[in-house]
């Protein structure tokens, strides 16, 4: 058996496949302050026990992100090359606002007087200029220990080159400060740019004791029930890893869990030949939203936790999946200001207390409140109808922001419903229109709780190609780590002439980085010949500061390289330039072999929407008002059949909503496609 969970600000999903290969789903609400125990819930839940011969646990969990962004970390040290100790503190002088004269820095994570020099000094290349002064590295140690620091970030300058002298200062800390958690710079990246390098450094210092204790705590209760074998950690690249490995390196983390559902929706639509899909996932919280193009799952290394439009973040040198968050989720609180307007979020009702109709919920209204009211969602039904959900609460939750705007209580919850929309849409325009791509060419594929709540309407809104609601729509992240693989990446900054004469030291370099790719793989136990290697080099025309990645095979040549990086630089950019081409990077990326496929249980045969009707119900729409809604039921809809809407398709971990003038179709994987009844001309051109 192989498991999966997936810890969200308000539910903890689980996916699992047995001997059968049948996926099953399940889930539980968070317990958040000890998210470990929603695990051990939702295990009991779905009777998993010793006797069901776990050989991998997959899991994803938001305990890094959280700990950098409420800054619940470690107090942290930071060692570094005489000169540098402010790197943090002067950071990039590009800011997002520059007409706010009252803008301030984004604190930095060490404080100054936490910020240590040591005599050393390595040129760009690696070779050393200035041997390092042991005692003094022993000395910062002491020194930071006394200060109350429980962790220390190491890095020099050009260390990216050759790590000697970080590896030394490190066994010097160790020797007078054994317990401290250490970090050194060329573990967490090899890519060059000091104030990112740094950066990454000291985040991944600062939430290593958070994240080890974590995930030993939860390592326990695995134990515990049996569950001992290959135990991983969804990883922000799309990948897994050991929890070894997680302790060591928790940065790699800051993703964990959302990008699992990237991965399931790049696999299902080339699966179902929909290369070109544009994923949302709506969960408690947040929606996040991420753009994939020919199956390719796009990844950056411009990272950058806490951005908001008055603040630059802090950057993390590690590879990212490209995705954008929002504050906007099923748990998103509205409110009104002074001005008598309505607005909402980013501040969340979490899973405790909760949406106002929840038992125990809180008293401010949220977007699940607002769809309750709407009738988008069965109060009978939430959580598979395990969680009681109140409309009477809902209601009195919104009726504290109608009454100041003059609105009814409907009239407010379509407002919120709209704002959270507006919201939704915003952030699946960055990743799209926002970088030159038309979302007309894309598939939306909504999934997360809220996801097939509101994926018709924004899909009708950006008039994509379709909106595909996958099967277990509402546990979809955790049903996407059964499709990930062990992964490592690597990037290795070595500035080179893009010229024959260069061949030889390219050869060399992908030879090293694939060498100790595959002692890292051995040291998890995995035979080599399970080890798939992808290769890209950051290229760019001599003179200009950034870089542009172009996927290649080690047996390229350099004209060849050269000419698809012009390919790619005219696609970016809309030109090429006749001029010197540099390389810059090394990137590596190795992937174990994957798992076996699993299926869905069998689908269901039914040959009509009739066969599948429940009822109906109001259900209130912006332009209709209330409407007489047929409700069907997701489990009896077969391969093949079709229905128009407004229709509401309900499911354990969701509903989803079919607009008046749309039309939904299930689809051999069994999604749901939904598509306009009537297509405009300029549709019908696009297809």
């Amino acid at each position: 058996m192989r498991v999966a969970t997936d810890i969200g600000g308000t539910f903890t999903d689980l996916a699992y496949v047995g001997a059968d290969r049948v996926l099953r789903v399940d889930k539980v609400s968070s317990t958040p302050g000890e998210f470990e125990v929603a695990v051990d819930q939702v295990l009991d839940q779905a009777g998993i026990c010793p006797e069901d011969n776990v050989e991998s646990f997959i899991h994803g969990s938001t305990v890094v992100i959280n700990a950098l962004i409420e800054r619940k970390g470690g107090p942290t040290a930071l060692i570094t090359t005489a000169g540098f100790r402010d790197v943090l503190e002067i950071g990039r002088s590009n800011r997002p606002d520059a007409y706010n004269y009252r803008y301030r820095k984004p604190r930095p994570f060490v404080e100054r007087h936490l910020r240590f020099e040591v005599r050393e000094r390595l040129a760009r290349d690696g070779q050393e200029l200035t041997p390092l002064d042991v005692a003094e590295c022993e000395m910062a140690a002491i020194a930071a220990k006394a200060a109350g620091a429980q962790a220390i970030a190491i890095c020099f300058l050009h260390a990216y080159a050759n790590p000697v002298h970080e590896i030394a200062c490190a066994e010097a800390v160790k020797q007078v400060y054994p317990e401290a958690f250490v970090t050194m710079s060329h573990e967490t990246t090899r890519e060059w740019r000091e104030y990112e390098r740094t950066s990454t450094a000291v985040l991944n210092a600062y939430v290593q004791e958070v994240a080890a204790t974590y995930l030993e705590r939860l390592e326990k209760r695995l134990v515990a029930r049996g569950i001992d074998r290959s135990l991983q950690v969804m990883q922000s690249n799309g990948g897994t890893v050991s929890f070894r490995h997680a302790r060591e390196l928790p940065i790699k983390l800051v993703e964990s869990g959302p990008v699992a559902g990237v991965a399931a929706a790049a696999a299902m639509g080339l699966a179902a030949g929909r290369e070109n899909i544009i994923s949302l996932d709506i969960g408690g919280t947040t929606a996040k939203s991420s753009l994939i193009e020919r199956g390719e799952v796009r990844l950056t290394t411009d990272y950058r936790i806490d951005r908001t439009p008055r603040s630059p973040g802090y950057p993390i040198k590690s590879p990212v999946v490209d995705i954008v968050e929002i504050g906007a989720g099923g748990g998103s609180i509205a409110w009104t200001d002074e001005l008598g307007r309505l607005g909402l979020g980013p501040q969340s009702a979490g899973a405790r207390p909760g949406p106002a109709c929840y038992p125990n919920g809180g008293t401010l209204p949220t977007v699940t409140d607002a769809n309750l009211v709407a009738g988008r969602i069965n109060p009978a039904l939430f959580l598979g109808g395990r969680l009681a959900v109140s409309v009477d609460r809902a209601r009195a939750a919104i009726a504290t922001v109608a009454r100041p705007l003059g609105l009814e209580v409907e009239e407010a919850a379509l407002g919120i419903i709209r704002l959270a929309d507006a919201k939704m849409l915003n952030a699946i325009k960055l990743v799209s229109v926002r970088r030159g791509y038309d979302p007309r060419d894309f598939h939306l594929m909504a999934f997360g709780g809220g996801g097939p709540v509101h994926g018709a309407a924004l899909g009708a809104e950006l008039r994509t190609r379709s909106i595909v609601i996958p099967p277990a729509a509402g546990m979809f992240s955790a049903v996407g780590m059964l499709m990930t693989r062990l992964r490592a990446d690597w990037v290795q900054t070595k500035v080179l002439p893009a010229v024959p004469d260069s061949g030889e030291v390219v050869t060399e370099v992908w030879r090293d980085l694939q060498t100790e790719a595959l002692a890292h793989f051995d040291a998890e136990g995995i035979d080599p010949a399970e080890v798939t290697f992808t290769h890209a080099l950051d290229l760019r025309y001599l003179g200009q500061e950034h870089t542009v990645t172009v996927r290649v095979t080690p047996a390229a040549s350099i004209p060849e390289i050269i000419s698809v990086f012009g390919e790619q630089h005219e696609q970016e950019f809309t030109f090429q330039l006749a001029a010197p081409v540099e390389i810059v990077d090394f990137h590596l990326t190795a992937l174990h072999i994957g798992p076996p496929p699993f299926h869905l249980s069998a689908l269901p045969s039914a040959t009509s929407a009739d066969e599948a009707l429940k009822g109906e119900r109001p259900v209130l729409f912006e332009r209709t008002g209330h409407v007489s809604v047929p409700t069907y039921d997701r489990a009896l809809l077969g391969v093949g059949v079709a229905l128009d809407g407004p229709a509401i398709i309900e499911e354990a971990s969701s509903s989803t909503v079919v607009g008046p003038q749309q039309r939904a179709a299930v689809d051999e994987q069994g999604s749901i496609v939904i598509t306009q009844k009537v297509a405009t001309k300029e549709q019908e051109v696009l297809s």
